[in-house]
């Protein structure tokens, strides 16, 4: 037998309203197997976003940033500066013109063709955001800038220009620890270059 749970909604509290909403909720939830339950759950909405891996496939390159991240220095992480595909919330725009926005402001990269991959919830535990997975083609000459982000926004954005194989390896061996980006550097080995993986 198949879950078949059904869900009613008892009550609303709102906790905070900032950057992003967070809710806590009182469900009463009916299992599959009849029993039912009154649950507190709390969601946590930022909007939806969207990601690009620009690859070059002639180098078997990858184009990536780095940046200081406030999450990661909130748990006293050892280096809060990640290394991310670039990626933003879509706000009002469609994911398509959102993710040629982020690639300029980030990576000094102007896409004409990115190519929709899947959409994936992030943390469907508790944050409501589906990410928009993209790729899109670059070429060596397209990859010269060294800094990006804007700065009025606070962005200080290293931009990376590295081999697929040594991306991976930074994956296995934790430099890259960003889920997004590692979702990408996978497919990238798996689908895209598959030749360059270590």
């Amino acid at each position: 037998m198949g879950l078949n749970t059904r869900w009613k909604v008892l009550e609303t509290r709102l906790l905070a309203d900032n950057w992003g909403v967070l809710m806590t909720t009182r469900l009463r939830v009916t299992l599959s197997d009849g029993r039912v339950l009154d649950q507190w759950r709390e969601t946590y909405d930022r909007g939806d976003g969207a990601v690009i891996l620009p690859y070059d496939p002639d180098r078997r390159h990858v184009l990536l940033g780095r940046q200081f991240r406030w999450p990661a220095a909130h748990r006293c992480d050892p280096d809060p500066h990640l290394i991310e595909a670039a990626a933003g919330v879509l706000d009002d725009a469609d994911p398509v013109t959102r993710i040629r926005d982020e690639a300029q402001e980030e990576l000094g990269l102007v896409l004409t063709a990115p190519r929709f991959l899947f959409e994936l919830y992030t943390s469907p535990g508790s944050v409501t955001e589906r990410l928009h997975f993209f790729v899109a083609e670059y070429a060596a000459h397209e990859a010269q800038t060294r800094l990006g982000g804007l700065r009025d926004e606070g962005e200080e954005i290293e931009i990376l220009d590295l081999p697929l194989a040594e991306a991976l390896t930074m994956v296995a061996d934790g430099r890259i620890r960003d889920a997004k980006t590692v979702i990408l550097l996978q497919h990238a080995a798996l689908y895209l270059m598959p030749e360059a993986r270590p």
